[in-house]
């Protein structure tokens, strides 16, 4: 009977053992403060599909480890209990703020559940920002050896790439998609979010309480862009509505000569008329066999207009913004020693020789056959003009190209060289007005590589995108048309 009251003590004690362990392993929660610290932190860790039966996303942290990084058994819990002395981890804490989470989706309200993904999105996108800053700092090198491109050229590149990525695959008249129009909104504010820290500084004066007058410094955005950066955003706005109003539209697309496969509409364009056009990845548009309502005409009238207004406006800007650009030392260095060698005897004749020049009289002579024959002209038009800008400065014997601007004033108006710069400049200004679709000139292209200032690089930048944008709706506004009078001739 001893023995077995012994036993029986014994199996006693084993099972209250058993349940304190039961219970401490259950039952263990790291210290309040703790909690309180990390599921502060538990939002800054992006990607985590904690959905049910869904596999885990991976994503970066800003500590560059997972929540998920300790090894865990099938229940969550870590495989061994830390004793009661030793301090509670991180990443025990990580997992269970994470855990806690998933029973808070699984069995909370759906209000819960969709602000926890926006939260997560969030974060996913605050990453993402980190790191391409990241990258314009670093100047596009990431070995951070101090290698990389400037800032100016790095926002630059940033615009130019961002406008191909949101708009490079859009070649039609429709809406563009939600998820590019956020991408491009969202990531413009930032990269423009740099000009709200370009200011300069000007005097005002100042009262104090007593009378005396003082004069302070007051900081207030830099001109340049406080002109243009909003006509610009505007200008923006404008083409983004321009594609919008095209939700409900009378023509549509057919690719390879077939309607595509989500239209009910019957007939080609293709079938109806042959264009030899060298562009042959642009979407051919179809009408209806009766041609377009005279209500979608006066629509894309009036949209032509309007994209064709923005055009002028963005490449006014462009041409402003590269015109206060500083003229690399490279690029004179290069030019020509005589102008009449550069832009060829017969132009150089007829720019002399008559008492009233007219540039597009010589443009029509001159039967400018591709658009390659017209950059090439431009550029030697523009090399002539500088060279001829430099003789007629030649008796000012100043160190600085940059002072040529200042020095033109100065100038004999009736100086040949000076006469000469000034017709060589209308028949550039004629040349990229007849046009448009010119690529940028030898110059345009040595100053946007060698400009140190982020303010004028952001200004070249938008505005040439924009400048591009608007002239592809008007060339797609004008292919409709084309269509829609071949069908009509047929009629």
């Amino acid at each position: 009977m001893a023995t077995c009251r012994v036993e029986s003590c014994n199996l006693g004690k084993m099972e209250n053992l058993s349940n304190s362990d039961e219970n401490y392993d259950l039952g263990y929660q790291p210290s309040p403060s703790f909690v309180d610290q990390n599921d502060q932190s538990i939002p800054e860790t992006p990607g985590y599909s904690t959905l049910s039966g869904e596999s885990f996303v991976y994503g970066r942290t800003c500590s560059e480890t997972s929540a998920f990084s300790d090894p865990i058994d099938d229940h969550g819990c870590c495989s061994e209990a830390s004793p009661s002395h030793w301090p509670p981890t991180r990443s025990m804490a990580q997992n269970q703020a994470v855990l806690s989470r998933l029973r808070t989706k699984q069995g909370g309200s759906n209000e819960d559940e969709k602000q926890l993904d926006y939260l997560e999105s969030l974060e996913l996108e605050l990453e993402m920002m980190k790191e391409r800053f990241a990258k314009l700092l670093l100047g596009e090198d990431m070995s951070g050896s101090g290698k990389g491109v400037c800032t100016a050229v790095t926002i630059s590149n940033a615009i130019t790439n961002l406008y191909a990525t949101v708009f490079g695959q859009n070649l039609r008249l429709e809406p563009l998609n939600p998820e590019k129009k956020a991408l491009w909104k969202r990531e413009m504010d930032c990269l423009l979010s740099v000009c709200d820290y370009i200011v300069e500084f000007t005097s005002k004066s100042q009262n104090l309480s007593n009378g005396t007058a003082l004069e302070v410094m007051k900081s207030r955005p830099r001109s340049d862009i406080y002109v243009n950066l909003p006509a610009l955003r505007k200008l923006d706005a404008m083409l983004i509505e321009i594609l919008d109003s095209f939700e409900d539209r009378e023509f549509w697309y057919a690719e390879d000569g077939s309607v595509s496969s989500n239209s009910s509409r019957t007939g080609s364009f293709r079938r109806v008329v042959k264009r030899n056009d060298e562009k042959w990845w642009v979407p051919v548009p179809c009408v209806p066999p009766c041609g377009l309502s005279e209500k979608a005409r006066k629509h894309l009238r009036h949209k032509r207009d309007c994209a064709n207004q923005i055009h002028k406006a963005a490449m006014a800007i462009n041409s402003s913004v590269l015109a206060e650009m500083a003229i690399p030392d490279s690029y004179v260095a290069s030019l020509p020693k005589s102008g009449r060698a550069s832009i060829g005897e017969s132009i150089y004749r007829f720019m002399l020789g008559t008492e009233k020049f007219c540039p597009d009289y010589l443009l029509d002579c001159l039967s400018i056959a591709s658009e390659h024959e017209a950059l090439e002209l431009a550029d030697s038009v523009e090399a002539s003009m500088y060279t001829w800008r430099r003789k007629a400065c030649i008796k000012h014997s100043k160190p600085s190209w940059g002072m040529v601007k200042e020095l033109m004033s100065d100038v004999d108006l009736s100086d040949k060289n000076h006469i000469l710069a000034e017709r060589a400049e209308s028949l550039l200004f004629a040349l990229k007005q007849r046009y448009p679709e010119l690529s940028q000139t030898s110059l345009d292209t040595c100053k946007i590589q060698h400009n140190r200032d982020v303010g004028q690089a952001i200004l070249e930048s938008y505005s040439r995108v924009l400048e591009g944008l608007a002239f592809n709706i008007v060339a797609w506004i004008e292919d409709v048309f084309f269509v829609d009078r071949a069908v009509t001739s047929q009629e």
